[in-house]
């Protein structure tokens, strides 16, 4: 059986809002585990708590990824500037 090799290079990652992307993912987990919240008792019964424990796990970990693309979106536009910098460039005002 042959290695597969791709015949092509892969395409640049696409750039986006990305805070926002997270953010709002982050709100959406927290408001449905507010929500569920108030159905304890069932999810309980049903052996269903664990909804409840993923949605705010999901919030949690949300929190972490807004750091964190706070973080590299800062990075992103520090070298940006050194970049400029170092070429004589101006910087956007972005």
């Amino acid at each position: 059986m042959a290695k597969w090799t791709p015949k092509h290079e892969a395409p640049e990652p696409l750039e986006g809002p990305v805070v926002a992307t997270i953010t709002g993912g982050t709100i959406v987990w927290f408001v449905l585990f507010l929500v569920q919240l108030p159905f304890y008792g069932w999810f309980c019964d049903h052996g269903h708590t664990w909804w409840l424990w993923t949605c705010l796990t999901g919030g949690g970990l949300g929190l972490i990824g807004i750091w964190y693309v706070r973080k590299r979106d800062a990075a992103i536009k520090r070298a940006a500037a050194g970049e400029a910098t170092r070429t004589g460039q101006p910087t956007s005002a972005e």
